[in-house]
């Protein structure tokens, strides 16, 4: 199976992604073969300011590692830091 092949994921953004985005959920066609090439991708086109150091990431429902291999029709939330107390 080629590593370029297309898939479509479903983004959901939350907090400060969401508002620098604009969107609370997109769905993505991408050549992307990781969660963290993923995130790369959406930071550059949506300017988002945090870095993956500090984001959590799910896949499915389940927390995951930036190195998780996405899959046609998963879905992916990009989850910041939480403010407050």
């Amino acid at each position: 199976m080629p590593t370029n092949k297309t898939k479509k994921v479903h983004v959901f953004y939350y907090a400060v992604l969401r508002e620098q985005s604009g969107l609370t959920h997109e769905r993505i066609t991408t050549k992307a073969k990781t969660a963290g090439e993923l995130y790369a991708y959406v930071q550059d086109r949506h300017g988002f300011t945090l870095g993956p150091d500090i984001l959590k990431i799910a896949v499915n429902d389940s927390f995951k590692s930036w190195k998780t291999i996405l899959e046609n029709g998963d879905s992916v939330t990009f989850i910041p830091p939480l403010a407050g107390g």
